[in-house]
């Protein structure tokens, strides 16, 4: 039986890779990698193929005990680590050490054209380091308005991001989940392969905030502030200023590049079409009503 150690399993993403394996495949067991491994049990149903594996980005001394025993990993960048070099560096060269022969890497669409962006130097890390592996490139995160901006939409109805009038592809984090499957499954068929992930729009804030609004009965108006002005409103939040600089780059930063164009891909690896936004706002209205 091949195991898979799955970084940041109590994560959106992390959960929907090992909710659709555990569905797909009896074969594969699954360290489901996390800091607290009281939350994994929490998280999953007592599994024989699941094993709770303590996990931690910032202490490098969790890395060997996790990977041992694994064939491949899946690998995430969780939001407030950047510093690639620290913390990303050493994960790689324990996968070296213990003879990891795939890694599966959550990156995002476009990173090929934007070198500032830490996915950009880990995907870079990954191919020097001679092991196989498959970027998995997914588009914007439909669950980013059921976590990171939900407060904005349920206290005050609006959407603040300095994002102006750029269009964002779309990805249901689920649909993400279903297309890492195949993958793990079968990995001789996507060794050194890149796939972007989205559904089939490209969409503004704007028109966003428009199928928000429509689907919760309530009006969220869409605010594109300056960058000054959303630096300190969101530091005024008591938001981490790195992961502000974050924020900025995934929403200012198309302002100036072109729309990226919608993707084939999870049809290809899945059979299934992607979901559509509104499709998504129907699923999780309750969220996005209540706190």
């Amino acid at each position: 039986m091949r195991t898979i150690l799955v970084t940041g399993a109590t994560g959106n993403i992390g959960k929907a890779v090992i909710h659709h394996l555990l569905k797909a495949s009896e074969s594969i067991s699954i360290k489901a990698g996390a800091r607290k491994a009281e939350e994994i049990k929490s998280t999953f149903p007592a599994s024989e193929h699941i094993s709770p594996t303590l996990f931690d980005f910032e202490k490098p001394d969790t890395f060997a005990q996790a990977l041992a025993g694994c064939d491949s990993l899946f690998l995430l960048r969780p939001p407030q680590i950047s510093e690639v070099k620290k913390y990303f560096e050493p994960i790689i060269e324990e996968a070296k050490i213990q003879g990891i022969n795939h890694i599966i890497f959550l990156s995002v669409q476009g990173v090929e054209k934007s070198s500032i962006i830490p996915h950009h130097k880990i995907e870079k890390l990954i191919v020097e380091s001679g092991i196989p592996y498959t970027f998995l490139r997914p588009a914007y995160f439909m669950q980013n308005f059921t976590t990171t901006l939900k407060k904005d939409i349920i206290e005050k109805q609006i959407i603040f991001l300095p994002a102006g009038k750029a269009k964002f592809t779309l990805i249901d984090v689920d649909d993400v989940g279903k297309a890492a499957v195949p993958i793990i499954i079968y990995p001789e068929q996507h060794v050194n392969k890149a796939y972007e992930l989205t559904n089939e729009e490209q969409l503004s804030f704007t028109e966003m905030a428009a199928k928000i609004s429509k689907g919760v009965g309530r009006e969220i108006r869409f605010i594109s502030p300056n960058l000054l002005r959303f630096y300190l409103q969101k530091r005024k939040e008591g938001i981490p200023g790195g992961f502000i600089l974050v924020m900025i780059m995934l929403h200012y930063l198309p302002r100036f590049q072109q729309t990226p164009q919608t993707t084939g891909w999870i049809y290809k690896l899945t059979g299934q079409k992607p979901k559509s936004f509104t499709e998504f706002i129907k699923e999780h209205k309750n969220a996005l009503l209540k706190a």
